[in-house]
């Protein structure tokens, strides 16, 4: 795993119900909210002040690839929620935009971010599905800023994953630290 300096890193999540402060002692971390406008404006606001070296964003993620149980490096992000195939754009791809995924490094999972809670899958073929990630690496890939993504699969994106999600945060946020901060 990639070691990371506290004193050059921004920790990004979501919720602190996802990562506990006190699991992340000595580091800075932000709490962003829920959703893609969220993120946006919470780590612009965060580089802005902080002025990271790199990201770090860590969070749950329901998989869509039978099988993934676990914490993921993420390193391929897309928009599952762009839908402007009216006017001739792939699903996923942001109009008058070359790239309809980022990339942030090879070796990882997929991430589709949308701002919706997926409950069955969605058009766009990705190994996970969260809410953040791509508004993130998007910032991060614009302001050349080493990004880095981490998962937690916390549901299988499916009728039971409300339940599930909020039954396994505090397994993914204990195993985030230890497996992550605490090298």
């Amino acid at each position: 795993m990639t070691r990371f300096d506290p004193q050059t890193t921004l920790l990004i999540v979501a919720l602190e119900n996802e990562l506990p402060r006190d699991m992340a002692a000595g580091w800075t971390i932000v709490y962003t909210g829920v959703g893609k406008v969220n993120a946006a404006i919470a780590l612009g606001d965060a580089i802005a002040m902080h002025q990271p070296k790199q990201v770090v964003n860590y969070g749950s993620a329901g998989a869509l690839r039978p099988g993934l149980a676990g914490l993921h490096r993420v390193t391929r992000f897309l928009q599952r929620d762009m839908d402007v195939r009216a006017l001739g754009f792939a699903l996923g791809q942001t109009p008058f935009e070359d790239d309809a995924e980022i990339l942030a490094g090879t070796g990882g999972l997929s991430c589709g971010t949308g701002d919706q809670f997926v409950s069955a899958p969605p058009e766009l073929t990705s190994d996970l599905v969260d809410m953040e990630a791509y508004a993130l690496a998007k910032i991060c890939q614009q302001k050349a800023i080493d990004f880095h993504c981490f998962k937690f699969i916390s549901d299988n994106a499916d009728g039971d994953a409300a339940h599930d999600w909020s039954q396994q945060l505090a397994i993914g946020a204990k195993l985030f630290s230890a497996e992550i901060l605490q090298q």
